[in-house]
This record gives structure tokens, C-alpha cells and sequence, in this order.
């Protein structure tokens, strides 16, 4: 079913989202680092229960002392329920999955389609966010500047392990349709929509961990990897999903999820940072691609060039 709305037809972001889809760019590369502490001791899904139910947690927290309530209507917990599903459970289980199979640079790759699968999704499933040739060339950069950032050696053996392949796919498809119908909460204040989802999460990853991880049989984890699960909750998971809502709620679908895009540039301008790894040209030159590809999804530049270069004829008195 689409989505009515009465917006306009393109959206453009304004300077201040994005600044903020960055910001979102850059808290979310940073969630590489708490979990590659967190997974040297935990299970997977308890780290995913872990982040969703501390991160429920402190947003609740959040949203009370800031006066608000969460909502009683049984129409919008369903809402949480299944933006919960979509967007934390089902891609985490998934993306989990398909990277017992794959090396995670593959995986990244793959995950990085996201906007593909919300551009093609959003011209069917939405009356505001139709199919454009600048959208699709736009994402199309940015799918190559990230493959160019991640390297070719990590699409050795690609023709293996279709199922893992498939499954990343599916995870990003899942993010796609959760950008989609995330849009149902527009009217919702980002900090509410954020809670009840992480609250939804939390109650469906409950029996998974209790059945998969039998936390009960896990030693007693360190401060170290205490502290990433922490970090990974309040930073990565509830300050994120402020800001994610909020630009789901002024810049539609399409926009919010180019975030995906500039993940790998924010791992790995981090890594250059806190791990002193090397940039690397073709690491620029993915960078340059990817700018590129933002540039032609959002249209202003292009546009200004263009009226620029090719005025328009004035009308004679």
C-alpha cells in the first residue's frame, strides 16, 4: 500500500540534514569498533539484545525527563512492533548470518545497496519519492566509490556462498522497507519512535537469546567488552536513532538511508585516526566518487551549474 502523503514530489535536504546525516554517518562507522570489542566474548545476538535493551532503556529514560509520554494507542505500538522487526531484528539476524559465510568487506558491499532497494521500493510504495535518473545514478556512484574504498580482493570467491550473499541482500532490502514504513511515525516525535522501536526489538530478541545464546551458560564478561556493549547501546543505537528519525521525518526514505553510503568512509576516516591505518589514494578517490554520487541525488549543485552556464532566455518588456 503506498504511503499518502501531500509532500512535494522531490526532497532536497537542507545544509542542516546534512550535517546531521554525517554525524549519523559517523556514529554508526563508529559502532565497528564497540563491536569488534563486544563479539570477543559474546554471542552475536546477546550483544544485539544487549545494545536494543540498554539503548530502550536510557531513550526511556530520556523521553520522560524531557516531559513527554509514550504513546497508549495500540495502532502505533504495532507500528513499533513492526519497525522493530524490520529495522533491528530481522537485518541483524541476517547480516549476522550472512557473515559466517562472507568476509566482511563483501558483506559491506552488499549492505551498502540499501538506497538501491529504497529508491526502487519508495517509486512503488510511496506517492513522494518516484524513481528519478539522478537518484539511480547518484546511488550508483556511491556504490562504486564504496567498492573502490573497500578493494577488489574482498570480491574474491564472490561466485561462493550465495546463501550468505543472498541473506546481506535481504537484510538491506529489510532496512529499505523499514526507511519505507517508517514513515508512518513522521507525526511522532523522533525520541518516542525511537524508544518504542528499540522496546519492540527488545521484547522479540528476549526469547531468541534465551534460546540460542543461553546467556545463563556465558562467563561473566569483562569491563571492557561491558563498556562497548554500553557504548554501542547509548551512542550507536539511541543517539543514532534520534537523529535517524528525525531525517526519516523531514527528508523522506531515500535520503535518510544514503547514510549507508558513508559508513565506510566514516570507518575508515576513524581507523586512520584511533588506529593509525593507512588512507590510501584509491581510499580518496572512493570518497571523491561517493561525494559525487550525493551531489546528483540531492540536485541542488547540478541544478544552480546548470541555470548558471544555461540561463534561462529573459522575457522582453
Amino acid at each position: 500500500m503506498a504511503v499518502a502523503t501531500t509532500e512535494k514530489s522531490s526532497k532536497t535536504m537542507s545544509l542542516q540534514t546534512w550535517g546531521l546525516l554525517f554525524l549519523l554517518a559517523l556514529i554508526w562507522g563508529g559502532a565497528f569498533f564497540f563491536g569488534q570489542v563486544a563479539v570477543r566474548e559474546l554471542p552475536p545476538f546477546s550483544v544485539a539484545l544487549g545494545r536494543v535493551g540498554i539503548a530502550a532503556i536510557a531513550l526511556l529514560i530520556f523521553v520522560y525527563a524531557s516531559g513527554r509520554r509514550m504513546p497508549a494507542s495500540l495502532r502505533i505500538w504495532s507500528a513499533f512492533a513492526v519497525m522493530g522487526l524490520i529495522n533491528n531484528v530481522i537485518p541483524f539476524s541476517l547480516i549476522f548470518f550472512g557473515q559466517t559465510q562472507i568476509t566482511s568487506g563483501l558483506a559491506s558491499i552488499l549492505n551498502a545497496t540499501t538506497p538501491i532497494f529504497t529508491v526502487l521500493l519508495a517509486h512503488f510504495l510511496t506517492t513522494d519519492e518516484k524513481l528519478s535518473i539522478g537518484r539511480l545514478i547518484g546511488v550508483g556512484c556511491g556504490l562504486v566509490g564504496v567498492a573502490l574504498m573497500i578493494g577488489t580482493d574482498v570480491l574474491a570467491g564472490a561466485a561462493d556462498n550465495i546463501i550468505g550473499q543472498a541473506a546481506v541482500l535481504a537484510g538491506a532490502c529489510s532496512y529499505a522497507l523499514a526507511g519505507i514504513f517508517g514513515r508512518r511515525l513522521r507525526s511522532v516525535p523522533a525520541p518516542v519512535a525511537a524508544s518504542g522501536q528499540l522496546v519492540s526489538s527488545t521484547i522479540i530478541l528476549v526469547p531468541i537469546v534465551l534460546i540460542v545464546d543461553q546467556p545463563w551458560t556465558l562467563p561473566m564478561p569483562s569491563l571492557e567488552v561491558i563498556g562497548a556493549v554500553v557504548g554501542i547501546a547509548v551512542i550507536c543505537t539511541s543517539l543514532a536513532y534520534i537523529i535517524y528519525f528525525h531525517i526519516l521525518a523531514v527528508a523522506g526514505a531515500t535520503n535518510v538511508l544514503l547514510v549507508t553510503l558513508l559508513i565506510p568512509v566514516s570507518a575508515i576516516l576513524l581507523g586512520t585516526v584511533f588506529l593509525s591505518e593507512v588512507l590510501l589514494p584509491v581510499h580518496l578517490l572512493g570518497m571523491a566518487i561517493i561525494g559525487i554520487g550525493l551531489l546528483t541525488i540531492d540536485g541542488r549543485v547540478f541544478r544552480a551549474l546548470r541555470i548558471r552556464l544555461f540561463p534561462l532566455p529573459r522575457e522582453k518588456a
